[in-house]
């Protein structure tokens, strides 16, 4: 195996159409800049961001590696071959933070097999604002990603997340498809305790940003804000929180 002599660096991208100003520290255009060698997800969002964020080189004189659920394991080491050369990847995320609810944690975990060094930049993450603005528990807290499609499925996996969250304090977080956030909303209402908190947060960054904690009985007495096709994050709390800071 060659030493590694250049670095992975795992770059964040905006949330959606927000000013990229407002979640992008400048350093991070500072470091695109010096690469030439990208692994993404889709190659057109991808070149369009890198020109929103201040990509100077000549786009169609960048290599670009796609990684997607047609990437073969086989391909992994190929994407990372230039970084045991000397020439630093770029790790795109198509929204957010790489490797987070995001396919780029295969090559991170190649990277590292391999010797290659791994920087994370700096950027948005969906999770982690909705946690901060939902006033829950942010100490304990679990990411489970997308529930289940079926609505039995789903059903049963609301209630065993209540009831985790009852059981041990525990913050649960999750998201949906968004054209299915309306869906996943109102399973939520039917199913769980009217004193269980639920926080919604959609177009996080973004100028029409919401971000809601109530109890399930104070979201059963009002209409819902319409989520269908937004970008969002459910959190739920039960019983006693937990997260009182000890010294």
């Amino acid at each position: 195996m060659k030493k590694a002599t250049a670095t992975l660096f795992l770059i964040p991208s905006s949330l959606g159409e927000e000013q990229l100003s407002t979640v992008w520290p400048e350093g991070n255009t500072l470091v695109l800049n010096k690469l030439r060698i990208f692994i993404v997800e889709n190659l057109r969002t991808a070149r369009r961001f890198l020109k929103q964020a201040g990509y100077s080189h000549p786009i169609d004189d960048t290599t670009f590696f796609l990684l997607n659920k047609h990437t073969s394991a086989e391909e992994y080491s190929r994407f990372l071959q230039p970084a045991l050369t000397g020439n630093s990847i770029g790790l795109l995320s198509e929204a957010g933070c790489p490797c987070i609810a995001d396919p780029g944690q295969v090559i991170v975990q190649r990277a590292h097999e391999l010797g290659v060094q791994v920087k994370p930049l700096t950027g948005p993450s969906s999770i982690m604002l909705a946690l901060m603005g939902s006033g829950m528990n942010g100490q304990h807290f679990q990411f489970h990603g997308y529930l289940p499609i079926h609505k039995e499925a789903r059903d049963k996996k609301i209630k065993e997340l209540e009831s985790e969250s009852q059981r041990t304090g525990t913050t649960q977080i999750f998201m949906e498809a968004p054209y299915r956030n309306n869906s996943l909303a109102e399973s939520i209402l039917r199913l769980c305790k009217a004193g269980t908190r639920l926080c919604v947060a959609a177009d996080l960054t973004m100028p029409e940003e919401y971000i809601q904690t109530k109890t399930i009985g104070s979201w059963r007495k009002e209409k819902m804000t319409n989520l269908h096709k937004r970008p969002a994050i459910f959190l739920i709390h039960a019983g006693k929180n937990q997260d009182q800071y000890q010294k």
